[in-house]
């Protein structure tokens, strides 16, 4: 490898520790401690078990990056639409305009799980989507050439990722990065455009993502959406845009006492 060539490889890895900087959770110090803190507090007063079935569903249509960004151009019709959407279910993510339809932040609605034994910061309504997915990875996907062994996951984030109006489904703490060194965003901000993987014009995004198709194809079984498929050609990403309610059977509350 040439000087060039290290040079990227450096960059690449310190920009995937720059993603995920904010912690192993992907969340900042602060809203990591208000997450843990509002969990300790429920644990101690009332302990919620919900029920649910891993169900199929695609994603929804209107909530796809694909459909209100096109050739780099935001419909803001659109895109105003599947930010609403999204704040009603999951919550405001501190702008004037979510908050308006939601007073209810959505890192207050922070969980911390195990996925594929490592801990990542989501949104409580999408753990069963996401409890759905692993256990159909390890199902599925235990051969030689489905396989894959992840190192790094990201979940919630306090700032937005995107330039401009758009807003990044981190900040629902509906989406998950895994691998950035190893997945590249091509479509985004050095380095990983200059990323060999991304050079190679003749490849695909299966073909530039570490992960197995059988990983990718795990997500989009249970309503979660690949940014491999869009412009971005985002292939570390993942993005529930299902309905959170459909994995929702029934909820028994138990009152425990302090």
């Amino acid at each position: 490898m040439n000087a060039n060539g290290r040079t990227r490889v450096h960059l690449l890895v310190a920009a995937a520790i720059a993603l995920l900087a904010a912690g192993p959770l992907g969340l900042g110090d602060g809203a990591v401690a208000e997450a843990e803190a509002k969990e300790a507090a429920q644990g101690k007063s009332k302990k919620t078990q919900q029920q649910f079935e891993c169900r199929l569903q695609r994603p929804q249509k209107f909530l796809k990056r694909r459909t209100f960004v096109r050739k780099g151009m935001l419909d803001p019709k659109q895109h105003a639409r599947a930010v609403r959407y999204l704040t009603e279910q999951y919550g405001h993510v501190e702008t004037d305009e979510t908050r308006r339809y939601n007073p209810e932040s959505a890192h207050s609605q922070a969980k911390t799980v195990q996925f594929m034994g490592l801990p990542v910061s989501i949104h409580e309504k999408i753990a069963p989507a996401l409890h759905c997915v692993e256990k159909r990875i390890r199902k599925t996907c235990s051969s030689k050439s489905r396989r894959y062994t992840p190192r790094a996951v990201g979940g919630f984030r306090t700032a937005n990722s995107y330039r401009g109006a758009e807003i990044s489904n981190h900040l629902f703490g509906i989406a998950i990065d895994i691998d950035p060194d190893r997945n590249p965003c091509c479509g985004c901000v050095d380095p990983w455009p200059t990323s060999p993987l991304c050079q190679e014009k003749n490849r695909t995004a299966y073909e530039r993502a570490a992960l197995s198709r059988c990983w990718i194809k795990a997500f989009e079984r249970y309503g979660f959406d690949w940014l491999g498929h869009d412009d971005l050609e985002d292939t570390m990403h993942f993005e529930f845009l299902g309905d959170p309610d459909r994995f929702i059977v029934n909820k028994k509350k138990t009152t425990k006492k302090k």
